[in-house]
């Protein structure tokens, strides 16, 4: 195969694919088709069916399905998740209608700024959650604020920059200081997280504005609505406390407001060591945990999940990790930190719930680990539910803790 960035083709023998050509993956096997190939929906039906109706009846652990779009938590839904456990709102700024309102906030220089374009992307977010509360019907929804750093939603390219410079009425000159300004050497491990919500706290109060707004608008036409708010890459008590303040703040304005109020939840992502070792401290501001196991992964290693595939072969052929660290979770490791932060947690909030939303929530060794721990859920992507499901069917009968049912009426089991 012969890639040419410049001219955007693709040489494979004689064929030559160009940009804008449709190609086919099979995600399973890697084998890859040119053209688009006619697919099949999967249906959970038939002896499939009854067969994730014995896993659920044994399972002790929720599944639960990270999604952020419409389409993502229908499908969630329709392969049996019990509720959202990340919903990722960054994905929701990329959208190509409020991107420059996004960018303009980023550039504004005052807070009254800074809330004149927030005000415009309030609508917008209320609507997002509005549509992903009526999808869930009663189902928990737990809603991650604003992690990315935010030159991830900055232009790079000149006739980008040129056009975003034009539409908000800025000097281009203007426009590469600020692109300047905010440029980090290390940007996954800086001004990130909650850290944007303590610098720019009028970010996190609009997205929680959103989020109690859409809630009483769906509780007024009858529907029940859980929300879970979730402040990302926290990694001291006062972090967290801050931040609930402004969560708490948004809820008791919005409340007065509408004159309706809503049952909420408000807790982290537990992704930093720190996190996990000082969890008792932590816990006595959250009302959950979710186990970021993507970043706690990378920060416990030291290493970056997009730049080590380059290498991680090598360590798996000679056995300094049994398998790639970040599709199935390094129990020695990373899951002595998860079992730290869930016994220090659970000291100080008998009542804390606790789960993963990592890509290791689909994994099923990784879910084994989290059956023996004690984890109340798991939450993977939507496509990978009936996996997790199975798992942590399997994963309770290992452990001993699977729930007793009779299965008289059912089809009886052959194996």
């Amino acid at each position: 195969m012969h890639i040419d960035a410049h001219s955007k083709t693709i040489r494979v023998g004689a064929k030559e694919i160009v940009e804008g050509d449709i190609v086919t993956i099979d995600g399973s096997t890697g084998e890859v088709m040119l053209g688009k190939i006619p697919t099949i929906k999967p249906e959970l039906s038939g002896d499939f069916g009854i067969l994730m109706g014995w896993a659920d009846a044994r399972r002790r652990m929720g599944v639960w399905a990270n999604a952020e779009t419409p389409v993502d938590a229908k499908t969630a839904v329709e392969f049996g998740a019990e509720g959202i456990g990340l919903c990722r709102t960054e994905h929701m700024f990329f959208d190509p209608s409020r991107i420059q309102n996004v960018r303009e906030m980023i550039f504004a220089q005052s807070e009254d700024k800074r809330r004149t374009a927030l005000a415009k992307l309030l609508p917008e977010q209320r609507s997002d959650f509005e549509q992903l509360f009526d999808i869930m019907n009663g189902l928990p929804v737990t809603i991650r604020l604003l992690d990315p750093p935010l030159h991830e939603f900055l232009p790079h390219e000149a006739e980008d920059i040129t056009d975003f410079a034009k539409a908000a009425g800025l000097e281009e000159g203007a426009v590469h200081r600020r692109l300047e300004e905010l440029k980090e050497q290390n940007p996954m491990l800086g001004h990130r997280g909650c850290r944007l919500g303590i610098t720019y706290p009028e970010i996190y109060e609009m997205q929680a504005q959103a989020i109690f707004e859409a809630a009483i608008i769906l509780a007024g036409k009858g529907k029940d609505v859980i929300p879970e708010i979730m402040i990302p890459l926290v990694g001291t008590q006062l972090e967290l406390k801050l931040m609930r303040d402004v969560v708490d703040a948004a809820a008791k304005k919005v409340f007065a407001e509408k004159g309706k109020s809503v049952e909420y939840n408000v807790g982290t992502m537990i992704e930093l060591p720190r996190a996990a070792l000082t969890a008792d401290k932590i816990a006595g501001e959250a009302d959950f945990f979710s186990f970021g196991t993507n970043d706690l992964t990378q920060t416990t290693l030291g290493m970056s999940r997009d730049d080590a595939g380059s290498f991680l072969h090598g360590y798996t052929d000679k056995g300094i990790y049994e398998r790639d660290p970040f599709a199935s979770l390094d129990i020695e490791g990373v899951g002595q930190l998860i079992e730290i932060a869930k016994e220090k947690g659970r000291a100080t909030n008998p009542n804390l719930k606790l789960g993963i939303c990592g890509e290791h929530g689909g994994d099923p060794a990784s879910i084994q680990f989290c059956e023996q721990v004690g984890l109340d859920y798991v939450s993977c992507s939507p496509f990978r539910v009936p996996i997790a499901r199975l798992a942590a069917a399997q994963a309770a009968i290992r452990e001993g803790r699977a729930k007793t049912v009779s299965l008289k009426g059912q089809k009886a089991a052959t194996a």
